[in-house]
């Protein structure tokens, strides 16, 4: 009776055991196959422009926006890394149709080879990256912050227009709006700074 009563113990340890060890490998077996990638149909990309002295904001974004090179990757933010974008500027949306037609007309239209914005996006380590925007003909490195929340990854970032010499498309939208950009103050002004946060979604597959 003992003896009966020593195997069965032992043979439920044993099965304990092998039940908790197929547990842990379906475990590993699953993190191990998780992967991500970018859901572009539900990503979006917001910007902020200012007027006036008093820097009063205006807020848009863009209706269309294509992404290429899309990969799998261990991690959210690593499928970020050699991202391709392309957003054509005719989809700017300011919920003023006016205001669109003349940032078409008098801002991008006025640079070179802007009918679309491109960009590659690279992950430089867990809080910040770099994306390659190619824009009036010029491709420079604009710096990015961003965070985690839950499978989307939040892009923050400032943008000097500068930098990509669009001195004359920002004259030629300052003449354009000269009334609209005036102040309490008397004082018209554009600003050449614009800030653009982005809410990348990704899908676990």
């Amino acid at each position: 009776m003992k003896n009966i009563l020593t195997y069965s113990l032992i043979a439920i340890f044993t099965l304990i055991l092998l039940s908790c060890e197929k547990e842990k490998k379906s475990v590993e077996k699953t993190a191990a196959q998780t992967s991500y990638v970018i859901d572009a149909l539900n990503s979006t990309v917001q910007w902020t422009a200012y007027k006036t002295t008093d820097k009063v904001p205006v807020k848009g974004t863009f209706k269309e926006i294509n992404i290429k090179n899309m990969n799998e990757a261990t991690s959210a933010p690593a499928s970020l890394e050699g991202l391709e974008f392309e957003i054509p500027v005719s989809s700017i949306f300011t919920n003023d149709t006016i205001r669109d037609s003349k940032l078409n007309t008098f801002f991008f239209a006025i640079m070179e080879n802007t009918l679309s914005l491109k960009g590659v996006f690279s992950v430089e380590n867990e809080n910040t990256g770099n994306l390659a925007l190619t824009m009036n003909g010029l491709t420079k490195d604009l710096p990015f912050s961003y965070e985690m929340s839950q499978d989307t990854i939040l892009i923050d970032t400032k943008m000097d227009l500068n930098i990509w010499q669009t001195q004359d498309a920002l004259e030629s939208l300052h003449q354009a709006c000269l009334a609209l950009h005036t102040g309490p103050d008397g004082v018209s002004k554009t600003w050449d700074e614009v800030a653009i946060s982005a809410k990348i979604l990704t899908i676990q597959k």
